[in-house]
């Protein structure tokens, strides 16, 4: 479930689903996203998790329906929405990473305008190990912000950053042992500034950051490499090691 809290103009919403470490499916992307949508006289919206975890990622149980290559991705439709919401709310969304943030966890703390890290957090996209290929606005959003290199070094070895590696490559803005106390102050500090002058300033750079993107071309390409990767038996393998908690054996197809 997503717990919501309106603190006077700052609004926390809080992934508890602490027996899946916060794992992510439709029901919660979409409750959040309304969350988002609906918040009201908010200006800055603090994103966190309960318990040890920010978010481990997609629940991996409930988000492929389907034999084999005929698999419908449950979680992905709701997930970009979810995106989308982030990047379209008005003021500062702020991710108060108290723990790992690993896969969609990782991609929605990317999405986010500023990051607050614990001590406890850390990184990872691991999509190679299961078979899975990222969207254009996730992979774009991340590159942007770690830069090409980091960006490459992340997607392809699906290699995790404990705090101090994230804090060096650029995905951090500020340390706290305790991540959501230090947000909320610094939520407050930004919610008594002036909404119109933030929010046009975020719109601003949302605006560059697409500019900077693919074009529409590029974007139908990467859909195509997205979608073959769902109809792969190698996602079909790495979703069946992870269940059985095996090494995957890929074969490229």
């Amino acid at each position: 479930m997503i717990k919501w809290e309106a603190r006077d103009l700052v609004g926390v919403a809080t992934i508890d689903r602490q027996e899946r470490r916060n794992a992510l499916n439709a029901d919660l992307c979409h409750d959040l996203r309304a969350r988002l949508e609906s918040a009201g006289d908010v200006r800055v919206v603090l994103i966190t998790g309960a318990g040890t975890a920010f978010c481990s990622g997609a629940d991996l149980v409930t988000r492929f329906e389907g034999d084999d290559r005929s698999a419908e991705d449950t979680l992905r439709p709701a997930f970009e929405l979810l995106m989308d919401a982030i990047e379209a709310f008005p003021g500062p969304v702020i991710a108060a990473v108290n723990g790992p943030a690993i896969g969609a966890g990782m991609q929605m703390a990317v999405a986010c305008d500023f990051r607050v890290v614990a001590p406890t957090a850390a990184f990872s996209i691991p999509a190679a190990r299961l078979g899975i290929v990222l969207s254009p606005a996730n992979i774009q959003r991340l590159a942007l912000l770690v830069g090409p290199a980091m960006a490459r070094d992340l997607l392809m070895t699906a290699r995790a950053l404990d705090a101090d590696e994230a804090e060096a490559a650029g995905l951090v803005n500020r340390r706290a042992d305790e991540a959501l106390a230090e947000a909320l102050a610094w939520a407050d500090e930004i919610a008594a500034l002036a909404p119109l002058t933030v929010a046009s300033h975020k719109q601003a750079l949302v605006l560059l950051a697409r500019a900077q993107g693919y074009d529409d071309e590029a974007r139908a390409q990467i859909r195509d490499l997205e979608e073959a990767a769902l109809r792969s038996r190698d996602l079909q393998e790495g979703l069946a090691a992870f269940g059985e908690k095996r090494v995957p054996r890929f074969e490229g197809r």
